[in-house]
């Protein structure tokens, strides 16, 4: 996949997230990762900062996740 590249297949953004295309497909479907269906077969297609963009709003979530769920040790270590 070209660093230069607008736009990424679900198959590319599955690289990039390390998941399966149809976890992409899901969160596509869902609206959680934005993302446009072209020509006569409906391809999908995640613009590249779409994909930095959603990266970016899950660092987010997760900094949020770890202050409200702060990990403490067990006391039997």
């Amino acid at each position: 996949m070209p660093e230069t590249s607008r736009f990424l297949t679900l198959a590319d953004v599955a690289e990039v997230l390390n998941t399966s295309s149809a976890q992409v497909y899901a969160l596509v479907r869902r609206g959680e990762l934005p993302a446009i269906k072209i020509g006569g077969r409906g391809q999908w297609r995640v613009e590249r900062s779409r994909l930095e963009d959603y990266i970016a709003e899950q660092y987010r979530h997760a900094e949020q996740y770890v202050a409200e769920h702060p990990f403490v040790e067990s006391e039997d270590r």
